[in-house]
């Protein structure tokens, strides 16, 4: 397929001739796998980003035709699985943390339990402080500062006004600041007692 041909007319053709979808995932699988390993652990983003374009491509029939291109959208769509990702992370942190509590009969087991469960969610500061933003503000975040996405573009990728993702990136940088220095307070044992 000609690289002239919009992915917009792709998607449109890939309704009666779904391989042509297959030209869309060449053309953005590595932009989408970027922006998930830089907004999730890099053991996870293959497979996330391989869910988006399958997301996408169940939903092709809901594309935007007058967009030309289908990045801002998969990156939407990119943006919804991580931040389901983290949801689903965190229920499972607290499904683990009412399992210990009550399964802990002695002190050595929930304090080997909570060792084991700290040790696994160690990352740098600014991952950790990424997984603590709003999922709003993550996605945000993650398409401004990886994926270098205009105000516009975000807005489109996300469906919202731009003037939602001005305030939501502004809220965030304010928050990250905040998350980062008391993180790395917390590591370097200044807590303020």
């Amino acid at each position: 397929m000609p690289s002239e041909v919009s992915d917009s007319q792709l998607i449109v053709a890939s309704l009666t001739d779904p391989a042509c979808f297959g030209v869309i995932f060449e053309r953005h699988f590595s932009a989408v796998f970027g922006f998930v390993a830089g907004s999730t652990a890099v053991d996870k983003a293959e497979d996330i980003a391989s869910e988006v374009f399958v997301r996408a491509f169940r939903q092709r029939d809901r594309y935007k035709p007058e967009y030309a291109s289908a990045k801002p959208w998969l990156f939407g769509v990119a943006a919804n699985l991580v931040a389901d990702h983290y949801r689903n992370q965190a229920r499972q942190n607290r499904a683990y943390r009412r399992v210990f509590a009550r399964d802990a009969g002695d002190t050595g087991f929930e304090d080997n339990a909570v060792d084991r469960i700290d040790a696994e969610a160690v990352s740098p500061l600014l991952q950790n402080a990424m997984g603590l933003l709003r999922s709003q503000e993550r996605a945000v975040v993650a398409l401004f500062v990886l994926e270098n996405m205009s105000y516009t573009e975000i807005a489109a990728a996300l469906e919202i006004p731009v003037g939602t993702v001005r305030s939501r990136l502004s809220r965030a940088r304010s928050r990250l600041r905040n998350l980062i220095e008391l993180s790395g307070e917390l590591a370097r044992g200044e807590t303020n007692e």
